[in-house]
């Protein structure tokens, strides 16, 4: 299973974003998908995320700002960042916890990572 992120750049102050991670592989199940970010100097912490029972959680500093939805036909989400501040600038990294078929098998859930999409908020 792999996660790949895009959509990550530099934008003004106030401005927006979209971020899109997409999973591939051999996956048989995607339980929860989520975006969690890390500046320099800092833990990676949540953004915003579809838990388990499909309900959505988000980061205060998120709430009002960021909306996250997804396209499972697609195994896709997506982060809709509005009003960008300059204290939004980091790299952010999509994740899922995944179950995936081998040989046939359903395997147990794991937890997969992108590789991470640079936002830089500055004018």
């Amino acid at each position: 299973v792999q996660l790949q992120a895009y959509g990550g750049g530099l934008v003004q102050p106030g401005g927006s974003l979209r971020l899109s991670c997409v999973a591939s592989g051999s996956i048989f199940n995607i339980y929860t998908m989520g975006w969690f970010r890390q500046a320099p100097g800092t833990h990676r912490g949540l953004v915003a995320k579809y838990n388990s029972y499909g309900n959505t959680d988000y980061a205060e500093f998120a709430a009002g700002r960021f909306t996250i939805s997804r396209d499972n036909a697609k195994n896709t989400w997506y982060l809709q960042m509005n009003n960008l501040k300059p204290e939004d600038t980091a790299v952010y990294y999509c994740n899922a916890a995944v179950s995936a078929t081998f040989d046939g098998r359903i395997g147990p859930i794991a937890d997969y990572w992108g590789q991470g999409t640079q936002v830089t908020v500055s004018s």
